[in-house]
């Protein structure tokens, strides 16, 4: 019961953020609805994170916008079919494993810029609502925290429903309702192709958008799979979560449905109320198809306030305000790319290229800071005049030129040299080709130059690629 409950709670925050990303993406309502509950029933089975809510998503929207508007709404639900098979492809090839490449502060920066866009999607229905839409709302809230004081039974989203419809209906109070977001679907949705003709040039037309629509739902997906991870203590199948979202595209897409990802709002939401399995995410894509089919006079009166109450509580709840706190704590690397993560995220309205930043930032400052700790000291023999120089750290593309920097070639020329890179460890072919420059620069200046102490991975490299160093190893 607890599961379906939060499963309930999750359903009713979908509804007006599934409305408004369908008018962003240029299709009617139910294009979006039926689509959410489609993903929602069929990645229950096939997706590798219990208690993750998929739906149809604003960042899958935005990219399917200039589609639709080119082309219609077939040639959208064909993109998400070849979207859904480049992710079930993803997953079987399991590059869920890039996800390593996305670090702590890439992940914090996430979910702020979220939690903030989750609360900035709510102004539209706040500002200028009227002094009923403010009482609401305020009573909703109060609800929701000042409820689980009193009891965990029912949770407290679904008592604000409840009650503020119950309140709205009774005192005939002037606010919006769910009937005034757009067409509600009045029948079950139909299996059928998109009607589009099987040519080279429809697969022309799709092929861009739907590899878009399937990274930006991959990398979604992915991150909001790893804040449940978190919030859960409990691990999850990256490679699984892939093929199965993919599979799940797919049905949407065969059903006249958008194409989805994981929506971490919502899913937050269903977690915090005690969603943990699948059960949650299979009636929260049930109970969806049940409000709008069976319920929907009902569901139609339920004041827009309540789930509006619903979402600025789980972006209140969302955004992780220690993080604050840790900016001035943190290196200032990790709280610039926290902060980055945010501020692209929030400014381009587009979570992918946020993290997508945030990972290219990461990297670079991981470079140079991994290039500086290359160093390299020279001693003298005083009785044969030998200069060894002693490398130590990792030679690789960023510090190769501190490498052929640091040796002093004047200053060696009538005595002998050996390079002791016993404690380095060459990684590329600019690393490699940075070595062979330095013994190039010694042997033209008539100076005796000995590699010694390769490992035998950076050795393997050398003789792999022909490196004259090979035949100076001693």
């Amino acid at each position: 019961m607890r599961e379906m409950l939060a499963g309930a709670v999750a359903t009713f925050a979908l509804i007006p953020e599934v409305i408004a990303f369908s008018f962003v993406a240029g299709v009617d309502p139910q294009v979006g609805l039926y689509a959410s509950f489609v993903i929602g029933i069929v990645i229950a089975f096939s997706g590798g994170r219990p208690a993750m809510i998929s739906a149809a998503a604003g960042s899958v929207a935005l990219v399917a916008a200039p589609l639709v508007h080119a082309h219609g709404l077939p040639y959208l639900l064909a993109a998400g079919l070849l979207a859904g098979v480049i992710q079930i492809v993803f997953g079987l090839l399991r590059l869920g494993v890039l996800m390593r490449f996305v670090s702590k502060s890439v992940r914090t920066g996430f979910v702020n810029a979220l939690a903030i866009l989750i609360f900035a999607a709510q102004l539209p229905h706040i500002l200028g609502g009227g002094w009923a839409t403010y009482a609401l709302l305020a009573a909703g809230v109060a609800i929701i925290y000042l409820m689980p004081r009193i009891t965990t039974a029912i949770p407290s989203p679904l008592i604000c429903i409840l009650v503020l419809t119950v309140a709205a209906v009774a005192l005939h109070l002037p606010v919006a309702t769910v009937a005034d977001l757009g067409k509600l679907p009045d029948s079950l949705p139909v299996f059928g192709l998109p009607a589009v003709p099987a040519t080279l040039e429809t697969l022309e037309i799709i092929a861009g958008p739907a590899l878009a629509i399937a990274m930006v739902g991959l990398l979604e997906s992915m991150m909001t799979a790893s804040v449940v991870d978190d919030l859960t203590d409990t691990p999850s199948s990256k490679n699984r979560e892939c093929s199965g979202l993919g599979i799940a595209n797919l049905a949407a897409s065969l059903f006249g449905g958008i194409a989805g990802c994981g929506m971490i709002g919502q899913t937050v939401g269903n977690v915090k109320y005690g969603g943990r399995g699948r059960l949650s995410t299979l009636f929260a894509g049930a109970f969806l198809l049940i409000l709008m089919v069976l319920l929907r006079p009902w569901v139609s009166q339920v004041p827009v306030a309540a789930l509006v109450a619903i979402m600025v509580t789980v972006s209140v709840d969302t955004f992780d305000w220690s993080s604050l706190r840790a900016l001035v704590v943190h290196p200032k690397t990790s709280s610039i790319v926290m902060l980055a993560t945010v501020l692209v995220t929030v400014f381009s309205a587009n979570l992918a290229l946020g993290v997508t930043v945030g990972v290219l930032l990461s990297g670079v400052f991981f470079t140079f800071k991994v290039a500086r700790l290359l160093k390299v000291a020279v001693e003298e023999d005083a009785v044969t005049g030998r200069l060894t120089y002693r490398v130590s750290g990792q030679v690789f593309f960023a510090s190769s030129d501190v490498f052929v920097e640091a040796f002093d070639i004047q200053g060696a020329i009538g005595r002998p040299v050996t390079i002791d890179v016993s404690e380095a460890h060459f990684w590329d072919i600019t690393a490699v080709a940075a070595l062979d420059r330095v013994v190039q620069r010694f042997q033209a200046h008539g100076v005796s130059a000995e590699v010694r102490g390769l490992n035998r991975a950076s050795s393997t490299l050398i003789e792999s690629l022909d490196s004259p160093v090979a035949a100076l190893q001693g």
